[in-house]
């Protein structure tokens, strides 16, 4: 972290105050940030222009199961209005029963969004979910693992 820090940044004590931090950070303790290259300055998305084109989705899981055997809720969020849906879903749900449900749900309603920010889940990553979204037209922008400043529209719902 603090290779990281002096490229950019300098105060006098900056190697003590970044050793103190460091010692107390959990997040730092976990991810072991100084065995990992160095990740850069963070990306601001683009401002959406209008209403539901460009979207954040995750999937809140490991829920108890409903009636109807729901166990997982998928989160789909404007970044402009903050407005959301949350669809109750099967964490077992293929690739393909989501983009039908995506279709059903989000793209009647709303239009196809010209981009979506998620994580790397890999219902989002397999090749099936990326060939649906170019078909749409769609720009796939996946979130860095850990940085939950990307994923700031989408935690709020959590």
């Amino acid at each position: 972290m603090y290779q990281d820090l002096k490229s950019n940044y300098w105060w006098i004590g900056l190697k003590k105050s970044v050793a103190e931090y460091v010692a107390k950070c959990l997040t730092c303790a976990q991810v072991k940030a100084e065995h990992q290259k160095p990740s850069g300055l963070l990306q601001q998305p683009e401002i959406p222009k209008w209403k539901w084109e460009m979207v954040t989705m995750d999937f809140i899981t490991k829920l108890p199961k409903t009636k109807k055997g729901n166990d997982t809720i998928w989160v789909i969020v404007d970044r402009l209005t903050k407005s959301a849906h949350f669809l109750p879903i099967k964490e077992t749900y293929s690739s393909d029963m989501l983009a039908q449900l995506y279709v059903d749900k989000i793209v009647a309603l709303h239009g196809i969004p010209i981009s979506i920010i998620s994580d790397r889940d890999t219902r989002y990553t397999s090749h099936f979910w990326k060939s649906f979204q170019q078909s749409l037209g769609t720009r796939l922008n996946f979130s860095t693992a850990y940085h939950p400043q990307t994923d700031v529209g989408i935690r709020t719902y959590h």
